[in-house]
């Protein structure tokens, strides 16, 4: 199967889970990588659409920025902005709390896969989950610290 004969709703499903697990993933920058390179051969290929732009719910530094409004396949996602995004769109004010995307059926390996296969990435080696964990440290609880009272050098006076 290549890209073309992915729909943009498998498509835009398969970020939507993406997005969702990167939101709480302890390291997102991989999921973020291809939400990113996806939207933006999305847009290349004229399969996504530029909605507006939004002001962010979490401004940066105390600062207000905005984000842009991207529509694919039935869903919305929110990227940054560029600045020439600021000339050619409209500003559509706060984020529309109210509106959720459709919550798709779908694993988190099943998403990357479509989506691995949409941008013509392979597939990461398999990793063994201890992989991207330090080797173990051995604990100090139950150790003692300090030399027991009664084996102190006595202090003279």
């Amino acid at each position: 199967m290549n890209r073309k004969q992915l729909s943009d709703r498998e498509i835009a499903e398969s970020l939507f889970i993406v997005n969702r697990h990167a939101k709480t993933a302890p390291e997102p920058k991989h999921l973020y990588d291809i939400k990113k390179h996806t939207i933006d051969l999305l847009l290349k290929e004229k399969r996504a659409r530029k909605v507006g732009l939004h002001y962010s719910d979490h401004p940066r530094l105390s600062q207000q920025h905005s984000t842009l409004l991207i529509e694919i396949g039935g869903y919305y996602f929110h990227v940054p902005a560029a600045k020439d995004d600021f000339q050619h769109l409209e500003h559509l004010g706060r984020v529309d709390q109210s509106y959720r995307n459709p919550k798709p059926k779908l694993s988190l390996s099943r998403a990357k896969r479509t989506l691995y296969q949409y941008l013509n990435w392979k597939q990461p080696e398999k990793t063994s989950p201890r992989a991207f964990h330090s080797t173990p440290q051995p604990s100090l609880l139950g150790q003692r610290t300090e030399t027991p009272w009664n084996q102190r050098p006595r202090r003279r006076m």
